[in-house]
């Protein structure tokens, strides 16, 4: 199972120096996966969560690309409403080339009723929207003979039923984000049901589930995946390679923006998961 962590491209403690940082102390501990979110207007209801600045993650992930050799890059998840398919599926491909194959596209259809009206695109019509503009992504790469000697993986996200049928039908896994063990277990076994239903494979399980390191454990039944004391965590991630993931997002913010000013603790946090889980499983996350 491989390690990826969610960075926070925005609010007010990101600049390139920062996200640089990040770049090297992910890379550095031996992670497998970046990945950054999307937004393209700051309306209120996104600013309320992910203030100003935003950095759109193409641009940035092309950026970190230069700056990192070995670990992957993605997006949790980016809107694919937002953008026409074809200018997805061409940045997607060449920040692929770009990076030396090293892209994962996780796609969602979106949440801020604002922001859509801001780009003129319909809110009510965001899932058909998302279904089709990823049948034209994949059919522009289909065209693209340089695609074809780079696949790039999309991981579909949403914890919705919707969601989830959406992976079955048009994704290689699965991104459901921040939630509950409990629900994991319950949603895997759904994900099975809806694939055996529409005679498909089973997508790939590749959760983003929340890291917060406490001193005492957390005994609420409430409890997020990735909260609790380094052992509760470990002890997620156990539970969730039994489950059969692929790879596990983790994600150091906790929905404060200020926690931006100052990343060094999310750092530490990373640094104490890197070498706990390092105990158990030599040369990973990754081998180095």
């Amino acid at each position: 199972m491989q390690i990826g962590i969610n960075v926070p491209n925005f609010g007010p403690g990101t600049d390139p120096g920062t996200l640089r940082s990040w770049a090297q102390t992910v890379e550095g501990l031996g992670f497998d996966l970046l990945m950054v979110s999307d937004h393209v207007a700051v309306t209120p209801d996104v600013a309320e969560q992910y203030p100003a600045p935003f950095y759109e993650p193409f641009t940035t992930l092309a950026w970190l690309a230069g700056i990192t050799s070995r670990v992957r890059l993605g997006t949790t998840v980016l809107i694919v409403p937002y953008r026409h398919p074809l200018l997805i599926a061409r940045m997607a491909a060449n920040l692929n080339q770009l990076s030396g194959g090293r892209l994962v596209l996780g796609v969602a259809s979106g949440w801020a009723r604002q922001e859509f009206e801001a780009l003129g695109v319909p809110f009510q019509q965001r899932g058909k929207l998302t279904d089709d503009h990823l049948r034209a992504v994949r059919s522009a790469w289909e065209d693209d003979e340089d695609y074809r000697s780079g696949r790039i993986p999309i991981w579909v996200g949403g914890n919705s039923d919707a969601g989830l049928r959406r992976a079955v039908r048009l994704g290689e896994a699965w991104h459901p984000l921040r939630s509950t063990l409990p629900w994991l277990r319950e949603a895997a076994d759904r994900m099975k049901a809806v694939a055996d239903e529409q005679g498909r494979p089973v997508p790939a399980l590749t959760p983003r589930i929340a890291l917060r390191l406490t001193e005492s454990p957390i005994t609420d039944p409430g409890r997020l995946a990735g909260e609790g004391t380094i052992d509760q965590v470990i002890d997620d991630l156990r539970q969730l390679r039994l489950l059969g993931a692929d790879t596990v997002v983790l994600d150091p913010f906790n929905g404060d923006p200020r926690e931006t000013c100052h990343p060094k603790t999310a750092w530490r946090a990373l640094a104490t998961v890197a070498a706990c889980w390092d105990q158990e499983h030599p040369h990973s996350p990754t081998e180095h």
